[in-house]
């Protein structure tokens, strides 16, 4: 077989030998004319939302179908997945081809849309369970199931029902059901971004990410689990995707923190809690930030900006997390790095941050993100030849576009299965509905309000993707906080931060599951232990709301003393919760620094000067940092084990 087709094959196949090849080659011709329909909608436009939505829906999920069909060793399992990936073909050309007669007859459906409706569903269906599972699948039938057979239910949640034309009209014809908003962001950020980070990394971006890491951590005591960690981070600025960070950075990072005495599943545990910071970092950032930007209705430079802090923050109390672990285990330094690594990594590759930073530049300059993405694309195509190991050929774009839908059909599956939940909550009213019981459970007390918001946001997060988790809490949830006075970019971060623990929370935790196979430890006591180090950015979203000023909102003087404030709070709970400062401490201790964190973060604006404000602020500061210096002073240093890397 020719070097090239062997390139092309999908991975995890059972199939023989050629139908694997037959298949691998439908997979990424369908990569490139996604890529295509994409770059050319971004830079171009002028496609009616429908009918690029429609056409882009139906390439991926008959890729996606291709690929899952693969898996299976019966010949008859996947020959009904290569007929429902013929299905799911249909809808774009059909929508293509009746578009005019569609409006015309004012979206009503016909006995044939009802046939292709009920094709696509099966379709999309079958492509969550196998794609995600079976939380997202339970919830879309469910919601199915309301809309039709709503009028068996009394009360105030019930209705008239919705028969199968009219779920067709909704949910296939127009953009409110597949080819809503959601399925637009996808469309116009989602593949493109992941486009444009997955090129970086295959021109060599991630490792550069990695070695800078390293060059700035290093010689630290335990420096490989902080280049981990910031390793991560920053390559998750470029594809905003957990899991692909964990298998990307992971497979270097983790055996390097074990080599220096990190447990195999505290490794795999920083690895992943790291990885998911890159979905709430800028530039890129993840998916649901794009679905952010959309649905609030402000540009994604607003959304990105306001993500800036709080992101940092997440990335600081990892760290600290991983250094306090560092001291407590009294590892080892990582011999190999330290300034020479970093300054031979600029002077020699630290031409391919460049698109990056021309990414950054033209948002900031207010350059819609898809062109900017675009342009950056086209640059990193011409910087790329300067070396030869970072030159990409005609088969490595085509292997990049296959791996961009790889890495984007889970995303665009939560997606369209998001817009038939999204489809009938607005068909039937239940949104608001739901939106009112946490009102009227909460009353009028924002705090309550917030917390069941957390709770709920956590259960949903636990069972879902991030974007699809966000998609359904932006429906349900984030109304009651608006409803209460809180800034619409304050409630929709909320959300998303309690939303996207599903990377480390049990059942789902992808990124933590990613990280155990590759340290060899148990896959729950990973995600336990990510729990653990990721836990303090649950105290962030509260910021939100007594704190507004780290996501750039109010006045100057408000936005630096919010960050002054939030980050000497995340500094100490890390501390309290980590219970090692250059020694174990003990557990009024840890108590101390809690009570801190609480009054540090008193709940008034971080402008407020009446008596109780600064005697509570005051009292936190100086409790936190009298027991600091007094640990630090009385404790003996621990001196690192003299083991080295080999």
């Amino acid at each position: 077989m020719p070097e090239f087709l062997t390139k092309l094959r999908l991975n995890n196949t059972a199939a023989g030998s050629s139908e694997t090849t037959a298949a691998s080659i439908i997979f990424g011709t369908l990569a490139i004319f996604v890529t295509a329909l994409v770059v050319y909608g971004a830079f171009y436009g002028g496609i009616t939302a429908l009918l690029l939505r429609s056409a882009f829906l139906s390439a991926v999920a008959a890729a996606g179908l291709v690929a899952i069909g693969l898996r299976h060793s019966r010949m008859k399992i996947r020959s009904i997945f290569y007929l429902l990936a013929i299905v799911a073909v249909v809808p774009g050309p059909y929508l293509w081809h009746s578009y005019l007669d569609i409006i015309m007859r004012g979206a009503m459906s016909t006995p044939m849309d009802r046939y292709v409706f009920l094709g696509l569903l099966v379709a999309v269906l079958v492509l969550v369970r196998f794609s995600i599972g079976w939380a997202l699948l339970v919830l879309s039938t469910l919601s199915l199931a309301y809309a039709y057979f709503g009028y068996l239910i009394p009360g105030k949640y019930g209705h008239g029902g919705y028969d199968l034309a009219r779920l067709t009209s909704t949910l296939l014809l127009s953009t409110e059901g597949f080819y809503g908003v959601p399925m637009g962001v996808a469309v116009e950020y989602i593949f493109l971004f992941a486009l444009l980070g997955t090129f970086l990394m295959k021109i060599g971006t991630g490792e550069v990410f990695v070695d800078i890491a390293r060059g700035l951590t290093g010689r630290i005591q335990g420096g490989p689990g902080l280049s981990a960690a910031l390793s991560s981070a920053l390559l998750g600025t470029i594809n905003g995707s957990a899991v692909a960070n964990v298998v990307t950075t992971g497979t270097f990072t983790i055996p390097l923190m074990k080599r220096v005495g990190y447990p195999p599943a505290l490794a795999g545990a920083i690895e992943a809690a790291a990885s998911s910071a890159g979905q709430i970092l800028p530039p890129i950032m993840g998916a649901a930030a794009f679905l952010m930007a959309e649905i609030v209705g402000v540009p994604y430079s607003q959304i990105a900006i306001a993500a800036l802090v709080p992101g940092l923050l997440y990335v600081l109390a990892l760290m600290v997390s991983v250094r306090l672990e560092a001291g407590r285990l009294n590892l080892a330094a990582d011999t190999d790095g330290g300034l020479k690594l970093l300054w031979r990594t600029l002077v020699e590759r630290g031409y391919l941050l460049l698109p990056l930073v021309g990414l950054i530049v033209l948002l900031v300059s207010g350059m819609t993100p898809t062109r900017a993405a675009v342009y950056c694309l086209v640059f990193g195509l011409l910087i790329s030849p300067w070396r030869a190991s970072t030159r990409i050929g005609p088969l490595g774009l085509w292997l990049v576009c296959r791996d961009t839908l790889s890495s984007t059909l889970p995303i665009v599956a939560a997606v369209a299965a998001a817009g038939i939940v999204i489809g009938v909550l607005n068909l039937t009213g239940m949104g608001l509905m739901l939106s009112s019981l946490i009102v009227d459970v909460g009353g009028d007390s924002i705090w309550a309000i917030l917390i069941l918001t957390a709770m709920a946001s956590f259960v949903l997060g636990m069972g879902l993707p991030t974007s699809a988790a966000y998609l359904l809490l932006a429906v349900l949830v984030a109304p009651a906080l608006t409803r209460l006075g809180l800034p619409a970019i304050s409630a929709h971060m909320f959300i998303f931060y309690f939303g996207l623990v599903s990377a480390i929370t049990p059942p789902v935790a992808l990124a933590a599951y990613a990280a155990a196979s590759i340290s060899g430890a148990d896959a729950n006591a990973t995600a336990m232990e990510s729990i653990r180090l990721g836990f303090v950015k649950l105290l962030v979203p509260f910021l939100f709301v007594t704190m507004p000023g780290i996501l750039m909102i109010g006045s100057g003087a408000e936005i630096v003393l919010a960050i002054i404030f939030a980050t000497v709070a995340v500094t100490t709970l890390t501390v309290a919760f980590g219970g090692w400062l250059q020694r174990p401490l003990t557990w009024p201790e840890r108590a101390a620094f809690m009570v801190a964190t609480l009054l540090i973060v008193w709940p008034t604006p971080v402008t407020s000067v009446d008596l109780i404000t600064l005697a509570a602020r005051s009292a936190g500061l100086f409790v936190a940092g009298f027991l600091t210096l007094r640990i630090l002073r009385r404790s003996p240093r621990h001196q690192p084990s003299p083991m080295s890397l080999p």
